[in-house]
């Protein structure tokens, strides 16, 4: 076939898209990316400066269109992700509406005979499209004959992962990309009333549900052959927020007073996101009335202005915060990503504050918890809450700090090991808790089957109030579990790829040449994780042990293109050691991790 061929065939994709394609814009968007790329026809007589220039903008015309064309943006266990716009391979009400009619498909499948009708709660974000995104997909969904329950606009995610179970709702549909930059959108799917039971009823999807969503999805012929209601659903109003806030509240410590609470002093920020005022409403209802928020991050806003991605993890996202920390001499600093299911959080390490020395800035003795840190300090609040519970299971994915099983026997609880994603973690049975590192934490399975940003922040605000009436802080309780079960030291090395062949390239190559040691220890064993590990199922991955107990995973990312490696030490500490011998374990654990990260980076090619 030639390339003019292969053109035209391009060319009447698009023109039979933008025909199609329910949103204007988008159409649009379409029509001048297709006639840029048949400028060079146009120019034909013109100078040849004039052809030259066209003929570049027509190539690049016609890779973006191929880029857009390369297939429907493929809908997994993330649901659907990706940047907006035009065509197939973006997200954009076109192919929102195909994946409702594809979901209502799939529940009317599932629940054929059954009655009543199913039922699906609709909530999204602040982000561009959000909004039309989920009122496409409640037109879709009562077009058919389903009960559509719409939360209130702009409400965080872990809401709409309440009220599915709170509402006994077959189904829940949360528009957000969560913490990806401002220029995408996705569409997250739970599962729970009649479709599910058990331990996975209201969360996410897993296989083969999503490859049966997905199945239906692609027997759609067209988005004017989906029926679209002009009303007929339920708009919710604001007491399914105070069902929430009422839920998350009544997880608050009962041994710290509001006098201990209003003495804890906060520095909170949405990131431009959906979760500041219901953060501040829980926060407040709490007693922690001392609550300083970000005032540039407040009010939830789609073009993220201050930060370069809204994700805490990421350099730099929490620096206003911790200014304004430094400012008002806060205690504590939380950072929530746009849509309120992850938590960050900054405090004062004394250690860091010691060697700044005099002179240095009032910010300097700040430094962000690790996700497997909070996950720790998390991990301690529910062990305690939790003792005793019988068949009480502490959770935490493969990719996270094998701390936290050290901390559950402790306290005689279970551990379960998940793959990664909290779509595996919230569906172990008898959870109590559960995290992954990446600042995702279930701390309330009960209510929310999900990770839960408002109510993590909750916990470890009382936490944080309960230390300093103690005179003591979290570094305390990190050192504590040094003595007890070592000192576990964990870190991320993260390559992003902007050609995504060449992520199975990186992990190809792992595999034929994993590294033989790991910062000066013989690795002992090389596990390909896509042939299923410890009664896992299998992923794609591969995990290195060495001789000293250190333990990399190298995975690539499910929703961004990049391939992330989780790197782990551990070093043994003694049980009365002092505050100054834990200290000289992490600088020692920092070096060795450091060392690690470097073979790992030269195994990868990175």
């Amino acid at each position: 076939m030639t390339a003019e061929k292969r053109w035209d065939d391009l060319a009447a994709e698009v023109r039979t898209w933008i025909a199609d394609d329910p949103d204007p814009r988008t159409a649009a968007e379409l029509t001048a990316l297709l006639t840029r790329a048949e400028a060079p026809l146009s120019a034909a007589q013109g100078s040849p400066m004039e052809q030259e220039s066209a003929a570049t903008h027509a190539e690049r015309a016609r890779q973006d269109l191929a880029d857009r064309f390369t297939g429907l943006l493929q809908f997994g266990t993330a649901g659907l992700r990706g940047a907006i716009g035009g065509g197939p391979n973006r997200m954009n009400r076109a192919v929102v509406i195909r994946a409702a009619a594809g979901l209502g498909a799939y529940l009317l499948g599932e629940l054929d005979g059954v009655t009543p009708a199913p039922r699906v709660v609709v909530g999204h974000d602040a982000r561009h499209g959000s909004a039309d995104f989920a009122r496409d997909t409640a037109a879709v969904l009562t077009a058919v004959g389903i009960e559509v329950l719409m939360l209130p606009p702009q409400l965080p995610t872990p809401v709409l992962a309440f009220a599915v179970r709170h509402l006994d709702a077959d189904a829940g549909v949360m528009v957000t990309a969560s913490h990806n930059p401002p220029q995408d959108n996705g569409y997250k799917v739970y599962l729970g009333g009649r479709v599910v039971t058990g331990s996975g009823q209201g969360a996410q999807i897993v296989p083969p549900m999503d490859g049966a969503i997905a199945a239906e999805i692609a027997r759609v012929p067209s988005v004017a052959a989906v029926p679209r209601a002009a009303e007929g659903w339920t708009q919710l109003d604001q007491r399914i927020h105070d069902d929430y806030r009422a839920a998350v509240g009544a997880l608050a410590d009962p041994r710290v007073d509001a006098v201990t609470a209003a003495n804890l002093r906060i520095v909170l920020t949405p990131m431009h996101g959906v979760g500041g005022e219901t953060a501040r409403q829980v926060l407040t209802a709490a007693g922690f009335t001392d609550l300083h928020i970000v005032p540039l991050q407040a009010q939830p806003d789609p073009d993220f202005p201050t930060v370069a991605f809204p994700n805490p993890e990421e350099p730099g996202a929490i620096d206003l915060a911790v200014a304004l920390a430094a400012e008002v001499d806060a205690d504590l600093v939380i950072a929530l990503d746009p849509d309120a299911d992850r938590c960050g959080a900054a405090i004062i390490d004394p250690r860091r504050r010691t060697h700044a020395g005099p002179g240095a800035a009032a910010s300097d003795g700040w430094r962000m918890l690790h996700g497997d840190e909070v996950g720790a300090l998390l991990g301690t609040v529910a062990a305690e809450r939790s003792a005793g519970v019988p068949g009480g299971v502490i959770a935490n994915s493969i990719v996270s700090s094998r701390l936290l099983s050290r901390i559950a026997r402790g306290a005689g609880l279970e551990h379960a090991q998940t793959l990664t994603g909290f779509k595996w973690i919230s569906r172990v049975d008898g959870l109590v808790y559960g995290y992954e590192e990446a600042l995702g934490y279930c701390v309330n399975p009960g209510g929310v089957r999900d990770k839960d940003g408002i109510s993590a922040a909750l916990l470890l605000a009382g936490l944080a109030a309960r230390l300093k009436a103690e005179g003591r802080g979290a570094v305390d309780v990190l050192d504590d579990l040094a003595r007890q079960h070592g000192l576990h030291l964990t870190d991320q090395l993260s390559a992003r790829f902007t050609d995504l062949s060449k992520i199975p390239e990186a992990m190809a190559r792992l595999r034929e040449h994993p590294p033989v040691l790991l910062a000066g220890s013989p690795v002992v064993s090389v596990t390909d994780l896509a042939q299923g590990y410890d009664g896992l199922p299998p992923t794609d991955g591969i995990l290195l042990l060495a001789q000293d107990d250190t333990r990399v995973i190298v995975r690539p990312s499910g929703t961004e293109p990049k391939v992330k490696c989780y790197l782990e030490v551990v070093l043994p500490v003694e049980a009365e050691a002092p505050f100054e011998t834990v200290g000289q374990a992490r600088v020692a654990a920092r070096e060795r991790l450091d060392r690690v990260r470097t073979d790992v980076a030269e195994a990868l090619g990175i």
